[in-house]
């Protein structure tokens, strides 16, 4: 499944930003580097099952054993104290980064209620998108009877892109399918 992908970038898609964007050298063209999958869940601080639930799922949707992402300083407000777990997040590269990609435009974003294409607003300036997921029942991977709560997630794209420019063209060569 993954290759399938990654073929379909070094055929199509890189000639064709070389083309678009004039790229004097193949090592110019944006290339998609890592996707990071993010989930920051605050009722973790005083709901242990939480955190442990958002691990479960993020193994679950990438394949992956996540990190488990500590406070760095305590905030008595929140009731949070330092180093306690408060969420959890997931690095993919190769392979799993190619796998995940596929799935995700495939099987999970034809799954979202009402959906006309992801928001442009997401990029930072440099080329990296990231979006925001409402909740994790997208995922087929995902049980629906296990889950006691809806968890959202953040999924950035990170690119060897210059500019937003570039980064779009990237990730709609991809397959990202964004508004219009």
């Amino acid at each position: 499944m993954s290759k399938m992908k990654k073929e379909v970038y070094e055929k199509t898609v890189a000639p064709a930003l070389k083309k678009q964007f004039g790229y004097k050298n193949v090592m110019q063209i944006p290339r998609l580097q890592k996707i990071v999958i993010n989930m920051g869940v605050g009722e973790a601080a005083s709901n242990r099952k939480v955190l442990d639930e958002a691990v479960d799922t993020l193994a679950a949707v990438s394949g992956q054993k996540p990190v488990v992402t500590k406070a760095r300083k305590a905030i008595s407000n929140f009731k949070l104290r330092e180093g306690l777990g408060i969420g959890a997040k997931v690095t993919l590269h190769g392979e799993n980064m190619w796998d995940f990609l596929y799935r995700f435009i495939n099987i999970s974003l034809p799954r979202v209620r009402d959906f006309r294409g992801l928001p442009r607003r997401g990029f930072d300036g440099s080329g990296n998108y990231t979006l925001g997921i409402k909740e994790q029942t997208i995922f087929v991977e995902i049980d629906i009877d296990k889950i006691s709560q809806t968890l959202g997630m953040d999924i950035s794209f990170v690119t060897s892109a210059n500019t937003d420019e570039e980064g779009r063209a990237l990730l709609e060569g991809l397959g990202l399918p964004f508004r219009k």
